[in-house]
């Protein structure tokens, strides 16, 4: 079996050494467990190593095993696979967290592999992600206060990390949208919501739709995922009004145009540092440079 070198490096840097040996003995494991035959490994993957598989009965599927880490990511994964019920996610076959193993339908191209303008992406994009949006008060999730008190810390961290790559007005711009967005959670108003939506996330289905894969999870305000698009798509904020696509998501689904923003912010400058941590340019610097323009704009 070849892991794709991403797969391996990020492993390698979560400490996740006996995880990599054990690799070939967990599918086989998992091949006479659940009855499936694994095929080849698809390159796409980052955080887990995802193959192809076919059920006893033919149905085609795929593996995904997250890689041994802190944080009960495949077990998060699996809650809101189980919730969606097929809903604006992929359906979920089979599931073992304490394996951090998922069995998934198998479904066609990204988006992000059919050239779709931004305008069609955003709708296609807001329209998966609404489908997922329903009450889960038990699930035992994050909540959108956890999440932004993490990106806050996250942020803080990250740009001393790596040498202030962008303006310190930026990081106190997105550090207090995460604390009003932090302030802002509600129980009572949280839904399930996805939590990284975007155009390689979405997956054709044999119905001529899309579904969302690989979840995060999270108990939030609904704004929360469309803040993601906020985020995506930097240099086309760059080339006009930033607010003309907060509007846009704000109309389209009748949610707060603030709370878009404000999570847009801090998703933005959050990804801008991980990304320019692990030099994945030149999508880190444009990120970043959307950032730095907002934060001399910021109209809240």
């Amino acid at each position: 079996m070849i892991v794709p070198e991403v797969v391996r490096a990020k492993a390698r840097a979560a400490g996740a050494h006996a995880w990599l040996t054990a690799l070939p003995a967990l599918v086989e494991d998992l091949e006479r467990d659940w009855g499936i035959r694994c095929g080849r490994v698809y390159d796409g993957g980052t955080e887990a190593l995802v193959t192809e598989a076919v059920t006893a009965d033919g149905t085609p599927a795929v593996l995904k095993l997250h890689i041994e880490r802190p944080g009960d990511h495949a077990r998060h994964e699996a809650t809101v696979l189980r919730l969606a019920g097929g809903d604006g996610c992929a359906r979920l076959l089979r599931a073992d967290p304490d394996r951090r193993a998922l069995l998934l339908e198998r479904l066609g191209p990204a988006l992000s592999d059919l050239g779709e303008p931004l305008p069609r992406r955003l709708e296609i994009l807001t329209d998966a992600a609404a489908r997922v949006w329903r009450p889960a008060p038990d699930a035992g999730l994050p909540t959108g206060r956890a999440k932004a008190a993490w990106l806050a810390g996250f942020i803080t961290a990250a740009w001393e990390r790596t040498g202030r790559p962008c303006a310190e007005r930026t990081v106190e711009h997105a550090l207090a949208c995460c604390e009003r967005r932090a302030a802002a959670h509600d129980d009572e108003r949280a839904v399930l919501v996805h939590g990284d939506v975007h155009q390689w996330n979405a997956l054709c289905t044999p119905e001529g739709g899309f579904r969302l894969v690989d979840p995060d999870g999270l108990l939030a305000e609904p704004e929360y995922d469309l803040g993601v698009l906020m985020r995506e798509d930097p240099e086309d904020l760059l080339d006009g009004d930033p607010h003309e696509r907060s509007r846009w998501l704000a109309a389209r689904t009748g949610r707060s145009e603030r709370a878009i923003w404000e999570w847009g912010v801090a998703e933005r400058v959050s990804t801008g540092l991980l990304l320019h941590e692990i030099a994945l340019q030149p999508v880190a610097r444009d990120m970043l440079a959307a950032a730095d323009r907002i934060s001399a704009l910021r109209p809240w």
